[in-house]
């Protein structure tokens, strides 16, 4: 069974945005489609190590900022031609609170 950690209000995460937690694990970004949809990934590009939360959120991908690779929030595989792979978290909404997956860390802070 999955224990969840609440990280903040929905509201939070701009629209077409993303936000960063940092973890005992690392930075983590939690994005928000247009659709309202909440993904959360590695906040690293595969390619250059890229923070993906600067990048240009569009449908259920995010571009990095700094050589335009194009990830998947689903699935975090790079598209195209491109190749790579970031860790994906368990995110959800509930009651418009945005809650993570406990195992991602021990400690989630809000950054």
């Amino acid at each position: 069974m999955t224990e969840w950690i609440d990280i903040g209000s929905l509201d939070d995460v701009p629209v077409r945005g993303s936000r960063v937690i940092r973890s005992a694990i690392g930075c983590v970004a939690v994005f928000r489609t247009a659709a309202d949809e909440v993904f959360a990934l590695e906040d690293r590009c595969p390619h250059k190590g890229g923070p993906l939360s600067d990048g240009i959120v569009h449908g259920r991908s995010v571009t990095c900022p700094l050589h335009n690779m194009v990830i998947s929030l689903e699935t975090g595989l790079a598209q195209g031609a491109d190749e790579g792979e970031v860790k994906t978290f368990k995110v959800r909404v509930e009651g418009g609170r945005l809650l993570v997956d406990r195992s991602l860390a021990r400690r989630v802070e809000a950054a």
